[in-house]
């Protein structure tokens, strides 16, 4: 079993910065790729970024691309996920999520696809 669990959330000012991290414990070895979601009130699911475990290979949503950076400690088992120019319609709960070693991509696009996740964190941008 693999265990997962942001930090980093918060109120931020519109045009603001923050960290996300997602510390990963238990049986890590067996995570390909972790993937980051949020969800705004009312709305669905949506992922944003995913780093490949296997060859630190990065995706962007085309809502945080050219504003977020993902990466991992490696010593630490944490991914992080930088943002920067923060805007209202960034408010939401951010989740990290696993998607274990198997057939197919590391990096899938569907939430179902992955399979563990954290408790999330609430991310509020405001003035």
């Amino acid at each position: 079993q693999v265990q997962l669990v942001e930090s980093g959330g918060g109120l931020v000012e519109p045009g603001g910065s923050l960290r996300l991290s997602c510390a990963a414990s238990g049986h890590t070895l067996a995570l390909a790729g972790i993937g980051w979601f949020r969800q705004a009130p009312g709305k669905e699911r949506e992922g944003i970024s995913c780093l490949s475990l296997r060859d630190e290979s990065a995706y962007y949503s085309d809502s945080v691309k050219g504003r977020a950076t993902i990466f991992r400690d490696l010593h630490k088992n944490i991914v992080t996920l930088e943002m920067n120019n923060l805007k209202p319609n960034d408010t939401a709960v951010y989740f990290c999520a696993g998607r274990a070693a198997r057939y197919g991509s590391v990096c899938p696009k569907k939430e179902l696809d992955y399979d563990y996740w954290g408790p999330g964190t609430q991310v509020t941008v405001s003035s």
